[in-house]
Protein backbone atom coordinates (compact mmCIF):
# COMPACT_ATOMS: atom_id res chain seq x y z
CA UNK A 1 0.00 0.00 0.00
CA UNK A 2 1.09 3.38 -0.89
CA UNK A 3 2.80 5.01 2.03
CA UNK A 4 0.39 7.63 3.74
CA UNK A 5 -2.60 5.35 2.76
CA UNK A 6 -4.43 3.10 5.05
CA UNK A 7 -7.38 0.48 5.01
CA UNK A 8 -10.32 1.48 7.09
CA UNK A 9 -13.84 -0.01 7.97
CA UNK A 10 -16.82 2.39 7.79
CA UNK A 11 -20.63 1.25 8.80
CA UNK A 12 -22.88 2.25 5.69
CA UNK A 13 -25.64 2.82 8.15
CA UNK A 14 -24.35 5.42 10.70
CA UNK A 15 -20.44 6.69 9.51
CA UNK A 16 -19.26 4.41 12.76
CA UNK A 17 -15.41 4.04 11.83
CA UNK A 18 -13.52 0.61 12.86
CA UNK A 19 -9.52 -0.60 12.27
CA UNK A 20 -11.19 -4.03 11.44
CA UNK A 21 -14.19 -6.00 9.79
CA UNK A 22 -17.02 -6.57 12.20
CA UNK A 23 -20.30 -8.28 11.78
CA UNK A 24 -22.41 -5.87 13.99
CA UNK A 25 -21.98 -2.51 14.46
CA UNK A 26 -21.45 -0.97 18.00
CA UNK A 27 -23.06 2.05 16.92
CA UNK A 28 -26.42 1.40 15.16
CA UNK A 29 -26.56 -2.08 16.07
CA UNK A 30 -26.72 -2.77 12.13
CA UNK A 31 -25.58 -6.19 11.08
CA UNK A 32 -23.31 -6.79 7.51
CA UNK A 33 -22.88 -2.91 7.19
CA UNK A 34 -18.84 -2.76 7.63
CA UNK A 35 -17.08 -1.93 4.23
CA UNK A 36 -13.54 -1.69 3.89
CA UNK A 37 -12.42 1.93 2.17
CA UNK A 38 -9.01 3.33 1.56
CA UNK A 39 -7.95 6.75 2.92
CA UNK A 40 -5.13 9.12 2.91
CA UNK A 41 -3.41 9.78 6.31
CA UNK A 42 -1.87 13.41 6.82
CA UNK A 43 1.80 13.75 8.39
CA UNK A 44 1.73 14.60 11.87
CA UNK A 45 3.51 18.11 10.70
CA UNK A 46 0.51 19.13 8.52
CA UNK A 47 -1.82 18.49 11.16
CA UNK A 48 -0.14 20.64 13.90
CA UNK A 49 0.49 24.00 11.27
CA UNK A 50 -3.12 23.49 10.24
CA UNK A 51 -3.88 23.07 14.00
CA UNK A 52 -1.77 26.13 15.02
CA UNK A 53 -3.39 28.28 12.15
CA UNK A 54 -6.49 29.59 14.11
CA UNK A 55 -5.85 30.44 17.59
CA UNK A 56 -8.88 31.38 20.78
CA UNK A 57 -10.07 34.70 20.58
CA UNK A 58 -11.68 36.73 23.19
CA UNK A 59 -15.83 36.31 22.76
CA UNK A 60 -16.51 39.81 23.27
CA UNK A 61 -14.10 40.80 20.46
CA UNK A 62 -16.38 38.78 18.17
CA UNK A 63 -18.94 41.79 16.23
CA UNK A 64 -21.93 40.03 15.11
CA UNK A 65 -24.79 41.80 12.56
CA UNK A 66 -28.27 40.32 11.84
CA UNK A 67 -27.97 38.47 8.37
CA UNK A 68 -30.72 39.38 6.14
CA UNK A 69 -32.35 36.30 5.05
CA UNK A 70 -33.18 35.61 1.31
CA UNK A 71 -37.00 35.23 0.15
CA UNK A 72 -37.45 32.14 -1.92
CA UNK A 73 -40.94 33.29 -2.54
CA UNK A 74 -42.48 30.00 -1.39
CA UNK A 75 -44.48 30.90 1.81
CA UNK A 76 -44.40 27.33 3.15
CA UNK A 77 -40.50 26.95 2.20
CA UNK A 78 -39.39 30.18 3.78
CA UNK A 79 -41.78 29.23 7.17
CA UNK A 80 -39.50 25.36 7.01
CA UNK A 81 -36.65 27.34 7.03
CA UNK A 82 -37.30 29.33 9.54
CA UNK A 83 -38.14 32.69 7.18
CA UNK A 84 -36.21 32.70 4.29
CA UNK A 85 -31.98 31.49 3.65
CA UNK A 86 -29.44 32.82 5.50
CA UNK A 87 -26.00 33.10 3.31
CA UNK A 88 -23.72 31.29 4.31
CA UNK A 89 -25.90 28.34 5.34
CA UNK A 90 -25.85 24.72 4.28
CA UNK A 91 -29.77 22.94 3.58
CA UNK A 92 -29.89 18.84 3.51
CA UNK A 93 -32.95 17.87 1.88
CA UNK A 94 -33.83 14.30 1.56
CA UNK A 95 -36.82 12.71 0.40
CA UNK A 96 -37.61 8.99 -1.31
CA UNK A 97 -37.28 8.87 -5.03
CA UNK A 98 -39.95 10.68 -7.72
CA UNK A 99 -41.02 13.11 -4.43
CA UNK A 100 -40.41 15.61 -5.91
CA UNK A 101 -37.12 17.21 -4.43
CA UNK A 102 -35.14 18.44 -7.56
CA UNK A 103 -38.62 19.95 -8.93
CA UNK A 104 -38.61 22.18 -5.12
CA UNK A 105 -35.46 23.24 -6.30
CA UNK A 106 -35.65 24.04 -9.52
CA UNK A 107 -38.37 26.33 -8.64
CA UNK A 108 -36.36 27.66 -5.97
CA UNK A 109 -33.81 28.41 -8.34
CA UNK A 110 -36.66 30.10 -10.63
CA UNK A 111 -38.10 32.64 -7.81
CA UNK A 112 -34.18 33.62 -6.86
CA UNK A 113 -33.45 34.42 -10.32
CA UNK A 114 -36.14 35.89 -10.98
CA UNK A 115 -35.20 38.38 -8.04
CA UNK A 116 -31.76 39.09 -10.07
CA UNK A 117 -29.77 36.35 -7.55
CA UNK A 118 -27.26 34.55 -9.77
CA UNK A 119 -28.05 30.56 -8.83
CA UNK A 120 -25.69 27.56 -10.15
CA UNK A 121 -27.74 24.53 -10.52
CA UNK A 122 -25.31 21.47 -10.62
CA UNK A 123 -26.88 18.09 -11.66
CA UNK A 124 -25.15 14.78 -11.39
CA UNK A 125 -27.78 12.59 -11.96
CA UNK A 126 -29.44 14.00 -15.37
CA UNK A 127 -28.33 15.77 -18.35
CA UNK A 128 -28.87 19.26 -19.36
CA UNK A 129 -31.71 18.58 -21.29
CA UNK A 130 -34.09 16.31 -18.83
CA UNK A 131 -32.93 19.35 -16.69
CA UNK A 132 -34.26 21.32 -19.31
CA UNK A 133 -37.77 19.46 -20.21
CA UNK A 134 -38.63 19.24 -16.44
CA UNK A 135 -37.99 23.56 -16.27
CA UNK A 136 -40.37 23.79 -19.60
CA UNK A 137 -43.37 22.58 -17.02
CA UNK A 138 -41.95 24.92 -14.25
CA UNK A 139 -42.50 28.98 -16.36
CA UNK A 140 -39.78 30.71 -17.92
CA UNK A 141 -36.62 30.91 -16.27
CA UNK A 142 -33.92 33.89 -15.74
CA UNK A 143 -30.78 33.96 -17.56
CA UNK A 144 -29.48 34.55 -13.95
CA UNK A 145 -29.74 30.40 -13.46
CA UNK A 146 -26.82 28.80 -14.76
CA UNK A 147 -26.65 24.99 -14.97
CA UNK A 148 -23.80 22.22 -14.58
CA UNK A 149 -23.43 18.72 -15.33
CA UNK A 150 -20.50 17.42 -13.16
CA UNK A 151 -19.66 14.79 -11.08
CA UNK A 152 -15.92 15.97 -10.03
CA UNK A 153 -16.05 18.21 -6.87
CA UNK A 154 -13.20 19.40 -7.51
CA UNK A 155 -14.20 21.25 -10.70
CA UNK A 156 -17.48 21.68 -9.11
CA UNK A 157 -15.60 23.75 -6.28
CA UNK A 158 -13.59 25.62 -8.97
CA UNK A 159 -16.48 26.93 -10.97
CA UNK A 160 -18.42 28.12 -7.47
CA UNK A 161 -14.51 29.78 -6.53
CA UNK A 162 -15.24 31.52 -9.93
CA UNK A 163 -18.32 32.18 -10.24
CA UNK A 164 -19.35 32.87 -6.64
CA UNK A 165 -23.40 32.59 -6.93
CA UNK A 166 -25.68 33.58 -4.50
CA UNK A 167 -27.09 30.14 -4.48
CA UNK A 168 -25.52 26.70 -5.39
CA UNK A 169 -28.11 23.38 -5.46
CA UNK A 170 -26.33 19.95 -5.47
CA UNK A 171 -28.20 17.31 -7.07
CA UNK A 172 -27.54 14.50 -5.62
CA UNK A 173 -24.32 14.70 -3.07
CA UNK A 174 -24.44 10.56 -3.64
CA UNK A 175 -23.41 11.09 -7.27
CA UNK A 176 -20.30 13.52 -6.05
CA UNK A 177 -16.51 12.44 -6.32
CA UNK A 178 -13.42 13.60 -4.86
CA UNK A 179 -10.33 12.56 -6.47
CA UNK A 180 -8.02 12.31 -3.45
CA UNK A 181 -10.66 9.53 -1.76
CA UNK A 182 -10.10 6.38 -3.91
CA UNK A 183 -13.50 4.74 -2.45
CA UNK A 184 -16.26 4.79 -4.99
CA UNK A 185 -18.91 8.14 -5.11
CA UNK A 186 -22.00 7.51 -2.37
CA UNK A 187 -19.75 5.71 -0.15
CA UNK A 188 -18.82 7.09 3.64
CA UNK A 189 -15.90 8.54 2.89
CA UNK A 190 -16.76 10.12 -0.43
CA UNK A 191 -19.86 11.49 1.13
CA UNK A 192 -18.43 12.82 4.13
CA UNK A 193 -15.34 14.49 2.01
CA UNK A 194 -17.47 16.29 -0.19
CA UNK A 195 -20.03 17.76 2.67
CA UNK A 196 -17.13 19.21 3.84
CA UNK A 197 -15.65 20.75 0.73
CA UNK A 198 -18.91 22.28 -0.21
CA UNK A 199 -19.30 23.07 4.25
CA UNK A 200 -15.96 25.13 3.66
CA UNK A 201 -17.16 26.86 0.40
CA UNK A 202 -20.23 27.68 2.29
CA UNK A 203 -18.54 29.14 4.89
CA UNK A 204 -15.98 30.94 3.38
CA UNK A 205 -17.27 32.53 0.39
CA UNK A 206 -21.00 33.39 2.31
CA UNK A 207 -23.07 30.90 -0.13
CA UNK A 208 -26.14 29.27 0.26
CA UNK A 209 -25.72 25.49 -0.97
CA UNK A 210 -28.85 22.96 -0.96
CA UNK A 211 -27.78 19.30 -0.92
CA UNK A 212 -29.80 16.59 -2.24
CA UNK A 213 -29.99 13.69 -0.46
CA UNK A 214 -31.30 10.20 -0.98
CA UNK A 215 -32.79 8.38 1.77
CA UNK A 216 -32.92 4.36 2.61
CA UNK A 217 -35.66 2.00 2.80
CA UNK A 218 -35.77 3.18 6.32
CA UNK A 219 -36.30 6.78 5.48
CA UNK A 220 -33.15 7.91 7.35
CA UNK A 221 -30.75 10.08 4.71
CA UNK A 222 -28.05 7.27 2.90
CA UNK A 223 -24.68 7.84 3.14
CA UNK A 224 -25.19 8.20 6.78
CA UNK A 225 -26.79 10.45 9.41
CA UNK A 226 -23.05 12.07 9.85
CA UNK A 227 -24.44 13.89 6.92
CA UNK A 228 -27.17 15.34 9.20
CA UNK A 229 -24.40 16.42 11.71
CA UNK A 230 -22.32 18.19 9.29
CA UNK A 231 -25.39 20.45 7.82
CA UNK A 232 -26.71 23.25 9.43
CA UNK A 233 -30.72 22.58 8.16
CA UNK A 234 -32.41 19.12 7.60
CA UNK A 235 -35.40 19.25 5.44
CA UNK A 236 -37.04 16.22 4.70
CA UNK A 237 -39.99 15.93 1.71
CA UNK A 238 -42.49 13.49 2.75
CA UNK A 239 -46.05 12.44 1.45
CA UNK A 240 -47.19 9.43 -1.08
CA UNK A 241 -45.73 9.23 -4.62
CA UNK A 242 -49.36 8.17 -6.06
CA UNK A 243 -50.95 11.18 -3.68
CA UNK A 244 -50.94 14.86 -5.35
CA UNK A 245 -50.00 16.09 -1.21
CA UNK A 246 -46.68 16.59 -0.14
CA UNK A 247 -44.80 17.85 3.55
CA UNK A 248 -41.90 19.61 3.92
CA UNK A 249 -40.63 19.25 7.31
CA UNK A 250 -37.62 20.83 8.90
CA UNK A 251 -36.09 18.24 11.78
CA UNK A 252 -33.18 20.37 12.05
CA UNK A 253 -32.94 23.74 11.52
CA UNK A 254 -29.66 25.96 13.71
CA UNK A 255 -31.15 29.17 12.04
CA UNK A 256 -35.70 28.50 13.61
CA UNK A 257 -37.77 26.13 14.86
CA UNK A 258 -37.76 22.43 13.86
CA UNK A 259 -41.52 22.20 14.61
CA UNK A 260 -42.60 23.84 11.49
CA UNK A 261 -44.04 21.84 7.93
CA UNK A 262 -44.76 22.99 4.65
CA UNK A 263 -47.61 21.68 2.82
CA UNK A 264 -47.42 21.49 -1.22
CA UNK A 265 -49.89 19.62 -3.55
CA UNK A 266 -47.87 18.27 -7.08
CA UNK A 267 -49.93 19.46 -10.67
CA UNK A 268 -48.36 18.92 -13.90
CA UNK A 269 -46.66 22.76 -13.38
CA UNK A 270 -44.89 21.65 -10.50
CA UNK A 271 -45.13 22.11 -6.65
CA UNK A 272 -48.04 24.31 -5.82
CA UNK A 273 -48.16 25.93 -2.09
CA UNK A 274 -50.96 24.63 0.32
CA UNK A 275 -51.91 27.90 1.78
CA UNK A 276 -54.92 26.67 4.14
CA UNK A 277 -54.01 23.01 4.61
CA UNK A 278 -56.43 22.32 7.65
CA UNK A 279 -59.21 22.91 4.18
CA UNK A 280 -57.04 20.70 2.27
CA UNK A 281 -57.00 17.66 4.89
CA UNK A 282 -60.65 18.07 5.09
CA UNK A 283 -61.41 17.57 1.55
CA UNK A 284 -63.60 14.35 0.84
CA UNK A 285 -64.78 13.71 4.19
CA UNK A 286 -68.22 12.06 4.33
CA UNK A 287 -70.80 13.34 6.81
CA UNK A 288 -72.80 11.02 9.09
CA UNK A 289 -70.20 8.53 9.06
CA UNK A 290 -69.26 6.69 12.38
CA UNK A 291 -66.09 6.51 14.01
CA UNK A 292 -64.76 10.03 11.89
CA UNK A 293 -64.01 12.95 14.27
CA UNK A 294 -61.92 16.10 13.60
CA UNK A 295 -59.39 16.87 16.00
CA UNK A 296 -56.47 19.16 15.53
CA UNK A 297 -52.77 19.53 16.05
CA UNK A 298 -50.03 22.09 16.09
CA UNK A 299 -46.75 21.89 13.90
CA UNK A 300 -44.90 24.22 15.14
CA UNK A 301 -47.20 27.96 14.97
CA UNK A 302 -49.66 26.30 12.34
CA UNK A 303 -53.03 24.44 13.84
CA UNK A 304 -54.04 21.85 11.25
CA UNK A 305 -57.47 19.91 11.39
CA UNK A 306 -56.67 16.10 10.60
CA UNK A 307 -59.98 13.71 10.31
CA UNK A 308 -59.60 11.22 12.45
CA UNK A 309 -61.23 7.59 11.37
CA UNK A 310 -61.50 4.71 13.67
CA UNK A 311 -63.07 1.12 12.66
CA UNK A 312 -64.32 -1.24 15.58
CA UNK A 313 -65.15 -4.76 14.29
CA UNK A 314 -66.10 -8.12 15.90
CA UNK A 315 -62.79 -10.26 16.01
CA UNK A 316 -62.55 -13.88 14.68
CA UNK A 317 -58.50 -14.50 15.92
CA UNK A 318 -57.50 -15.32 19.24
CA UNK A 319 -55.47 -12.12 19.66
CA UNK A 320 -57.70 -9.22 17.95
CA UNK A 321 -55.63 -7.41 15.61
CA UNK A 322 -54.65 -3.60 16.02
CA UNK A 323 -53.50 -0.94 13.26
CA UNK A 324 -52.68 2.69 13.70
CA UNK A 325 -51.57 4.99 10.56
CA UNK A 326 -50.15 7.97 10.64
CA UNK A 327 -49.67 7.78 14.25
CA UNK A 328 -47.43 5.68 17.35
CA UNK A 329 -49.35 2.45 17.09
CA UNK A 330 -48.01 1.48 21.52
CA UNK A 331 -50.29 5.12 21.53
CA UNK A 332 -53.22 3.37 20.03
CA UNK A 333 -53.10 0.19 22.39
CA UNK A 334 -52.67 2.48 25.55
CA UNK A 335 -55.74 4.37 24.62
CA UNK A 336 -57.51 1.26 24.01
CA UNK A 337 -56.28 0.16 27.59
CA UNK A 338 -57.77 3.44 28.94
CA UNK A 339 -61.08 2.91 27.64
CA UNK A 340 -61.45 -0.60 28.31
CA UNK A 341 -60.48 0.31 32.19
CA UNK A 342 -61.97 3.52 32.70
CA UNK A 343 -65.07 3.39 30.45
CA UNK A 344 -65.81 -0.41 30.59
CA UNK A 345 -65.60 -0.99 26.89
CA UNK A 346 -65.56 -4.46 26.42
CA UNK A 347 -62.76 -4.46 23.34
CA UNK A 348 -61.16 -7.30 24.14
CA UNK A 349 -62.74 -9.25 21.24
CA UNK A 350 -62.73 -6.16 18.88
CA UNK A 351 -60.63 -5.89 15.94
CA UNK A 352 -59.21 -2.20 15.90
CA UNK A 353 -58.43 0.19 13.16
CA UNK A 354 -57.14 3.91 13.48
CA UNK A 355 -56.05 5.75 10.50
CA UNK A 356 -55.63 10.26 10.09
CA UNK A 357 -57.32 10.31 6.72
CA UNK A 358 -54.72 12.47 4.42
CA UNK A 359 -51.50 10.01 5.06
CA UNK A 360 -50.09 12.83 7.11
CA UNK A 361 -48.44 11.38 10.29
CA UNK A 362 -48.49 12.99 13.61
CA UNK A 363 -46.92 12.57 17.00
CA UNK A 364 -48.74 15.23 19.08
CA UNK A 365 -50.46 13.50 22.22
CA UNK A 366 -53.44 16.42 21.53
CA UNK A 367 -55.25 13.98 19.16
CA UNK A 368 -55.63 11.50 22.02
CA UNK A 369 -59.17 12.53 22.39
CA UNK A 370 -60.09 12.41 19.06
CA UNK A 371 -58.66 8.56 18.81
CA UNK A 372 -61.21 7.90 22.06
CA UNK A 373 -63.98 9.70 20.17
CA UNK A 374 -63.60 8.15 16.98
CA UNK A 375 -63.09 4.35 18.66
CA UNK A 376 -66.29 5.20 20.93
CA UNK A 377 -68.29 5.96 18.03
CA UNK A 378 -67.05 2.95 15.88
CA UNK A 379 -68.24 0.32 18.65
CA UNK A 380 -71.35 2.07 19.03
CA UNK A 381 -72.31 2.80 15.38
CA UNK A 382 -72.83 6.58 16.31
CA UNK A 383 -71.92 9.17 13.87
CA UNK A 384 -70.65 12.30 16.07
CA UNK A 385 -71.75 15.95 14.67
CA UNK A 386 -69.54 17.10 11.92
CA UNK A 387 -69.52 20.24 12.51
CA UNK A 388 -67.36 18.97 16.25
CA UNK A 389 -63.72 19.91 17.17
CA UNK A 390 -62.02 17.78 19.44
CA UNK A 391 -58.48 18.23 21.00
CA UNK A 392 -56.90 17.24 24.23
CA UNK A 393 -54.02 14.90 25.95
CA UNK A 394 -55.34 11.63 27.45
CA UNK A 395 -53.93 10.21 31.10
CA UNK A 396 -53.87 6.92 31.94
CA UNK A 397 -56.19 7.54 34.40
CA UNK A 398 -58.88 8.70 31.97
CA UNK A 399 -57.98 12.51 32.95
CA UNK A 400 -58.45 15.10 29.98
CA UNK A 401 -55.19 17.15 30.15
CA UNK A 402 -54.38 20.55 29.07
CA UNK A 403 -52.54 21.76 25.60
CA UNK A 404 -50.77 24.53 24.41
CA UNK A 405 -51.60 26.94 22.29
CA UNK A 406 -55.67 26.31 22.52
CA UNK A 407 -56.85 29.31 21.35
CA UNK A 408 -54.86 29.01 18.08
CA UNK A 409 -56.86 25.56 17.59
CA UNK A 410 -59.82 26.93 18.15
CA UNK A 411 -59.57 29.93 16.22
CA UNK A 412 -58.71 27.37 13.16
CA UNK A 413 -61.72 25.68 13.58
CA UNK A 414 -64.09 28.83 13.96
CA UNK A 415 -62.43 29.53 10.42
CA UNK A 416 -63.16 26.49 8.90
CA UNK A 417 -66.95 26.95 10.03
CA UNK A 418 -66.78 24.41 13.34
CA UNK A 419 -69.37 25.61 15.89
CA UNK A 420 -68.67 23.17 18.82
CA UNK A 421 -65.32 22.50 20.29
CA UNK A 422 -64.12 19.71 23.23
CA UNK A 423 -61.29 20.74 24.75
CA UNK A 424 -59.62 20.02 28.43
CA UNK A 425 -61.32 22.01 30.89
CA UNK A 426 -58.24 23.73 32.09
CA UNK A 427 -57.88 25.22 28.83
CA UNK A 428 -61.77 26.34 28.83
CA UNK A 429 -61.23 28.26 31.98
CA UNK A 430 -58.06 29.92 30.28
CA UNK A 431 -59.87 30.88 27.35
CA UNK A 432 -63.35 32.40 27.96
CA UNK A 433 -66.34 32.98 25.59
CA UNK A 434 -65.38 33.23 21.66
CA UNK A 435 -68.25 34.27 19.67
CA UNK A 436 -69.60 31.89 17.30
CA UNK A 437 -68.33 28.68 19.15
CA UNK A 438 -69.57 26.48 21.89
CA UNK A 439 -66.60 25.55 23.86
CA UNK A 440 -67.17 22.56 26.81
CA UNK A 441 -64.56 21.77 28.82
CA UNK A 442 -64.01 18.58 29.44
CA UNK A 443 -62.01 16.91 32.59
CA UNK A 444 -62.56 12.97 31.99
CA UNK A 445 -62.62 10.47 29.21
CA UNK A 446 -65.98 9.65 30.51
CA UNK A 447 -67.33 13.40 30.03
CA UNK A 448 -66.45 13.94 26.36
CA UNK A 449 -68.37 10.59 25.70
CA UNK A 450 -71.02 11.97 27.30
CA UNK A 451 -71.20 14.67 25.06
CA UNK A 452 -71.32 13.20 22.20
CA UNK A 453 -74.21 10.83 23.10
CA UNK A 454 -76.38 14.08 23.25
Amino acid sequence: MAKGKTTVFFCQSCGHESAKWLGQCPACREWNTFVEETIEKKSTKVVQRERAAAGPVCLSSIETKDEERMSTRMDELDRVLGGGIVPGSLVLVGGDPGIGKSTLLLQVCQKLSEDEKNVLYISGEESLKQIKLRAARIGKFSDQLLLLCETNLNLIAETIRQRKPDVVIIDSIQTMYNEEISSAPGSVSQVRESTSVLMQLAKGLGISVFIVGHVTKEGTVAGPRVLEHMVDTVLYFEGDRHASYRILRGVKNRFGSTNEIGVFEMRESGLTEVQNPSEFMLNGRLEAASGSVVACSMEGTRPILLEIQALVCHSTLAVPRRAAAGMDYNRINLLLAVLEKRMNLKLGNQDVYVNIAGGIRISEPAIDLGVILAVVSSYQDRPIDEKVLVFGEVGLSGEVRAVSQASQRVQEARKLGFTTVILPEVCREQMGEIEGVRLYGVRTVADAVRLIRK
